[in-house]
């Protein structure tokens, strides 16, 4: 996906909620530096978070070369892995950047930069996007060296327990890659459904008075208002258009199913001879009707 549209995830068991990650059409000016990077799944691990996230600039400073050869066999990772450039040194890969950004894990390393927060430093470098800037990973021993600090303008902490400090190379990319795309001023709420027309909420209210009336439910709770407290009651339910003829085919079916219960009860209660004259009646009538027709 380019950069400049939007990233489109579902959220929860049920696809309710969908979540929305705004991209800069600025991607392009930062780029991912990883400085003497030694394992090759974690370089991997890197180039598909980039991928993922829609960043595309991976720099590369003194690779261990039989790992980054292996790593180019990454899954969904190997284009950007076949565009990586290679530098010798530190200062050369970041030399066109107005930012650079390192990272690192150590709490009791004596540091001279600023350090922030993730969700912090991302803010700050989606306003710099258009003057380059450079994120730096170090290796995954020992991290960037004091040599690599000094060519930072501040750093990023990913908080972690005390009892494992440092992150894989490719879930520390992921996470500070998702921190600079994500905008949460972007973000945006789940589409709503398309209300039901005034039209389709009368026709429900009149089916749900009526159901009401065969039932017996407003004859035991005599109300002047009814229709309107019904009207007013039906109208906060906020129907979307999709669920309004369901409901519409829910009330026809319970009102047809409570019309024919009454028909049985009726039928039962009418004498026997009344039923046979009904049905005399009605047969006459049938019979009359074709000797009419036959004469036409």
């Amino acid at each position: 996906m380019s950069a400049g549209k939007f990233w489109r995830s579902t959220c929860g068991p049920a696809g309710d909620r969908i979540c929305f990650l705004s991209a800069s059409a600025k991607l392009g000016h930062l780029h991912v530096v990883l400085v003497s990077a030694r394992n090759p799944l974690n370089i991997g691990a890197a180039a598909r978070a980039m991928s993922n996230f829609g960043f595309g600039s991976l720099r590369v400073v003194n690779p261990f070369e039989p790992s980054f050869r292996e790593a180019r066999s990454a899954v969904g990772a190997s284009q950007i892995l076949a565009r990586a450039e290679f530098f010798n040194s530190l200062a050369a890969a970041v030399a066109d950047c107005r930012l650079v950004v390192g990272t690192t894990a150590v709490r009791n390393r004596e540091l001279q930069h600023p350090v922030h927060r993730p969700e912090y430093a991302g803010r700050m470098i989606r306003k710099k996007l258009t003057g380059g800037v450079a994120l730096l990973f170090g290796s995954e021993k020992f991290g960037l060296s004091n040599d690599d600090l000094s060519h930072c303008h501040c750093l990023i902490r990913i908080p972690t327990c005390d009892e494992n400090i440092s992150m894989n190379l490719g879930q520390a990319v992921a996470v500070c890659l998702y921190e600079i795309i994500r905008d949460s001023r972007a973000e945006r709420a789940p589409k709503q459904p398309e209300p039901a027309a005034s039209g389709e909420v009368e026709r429900i209210t009149v089916l749900l008075l009526e159901a009401l009336h065969t039932s017996g439910f407003l004859g035991r709770r005599r109300v002047t208002d009814a229709e309107e407290r019904i009207r007013r009651l039906v109208r906060r339910l906020h129907l979307p258009e999709r669920d309004a003829v369901i409901w519409l085919g829910i009330l026809r079916q319970m009102l047809w199913k409570m019309n024919a219960g009454k028909n049985l009860e009726a039928d039962a209660e009418t004498p026997p001879a009344a039923v046979s004259g009904g049905r005399r009646k009605k047969t006459e009538a049938v019979a009359r009707t074709h000797r009419q027709e036959s004469r036409k």
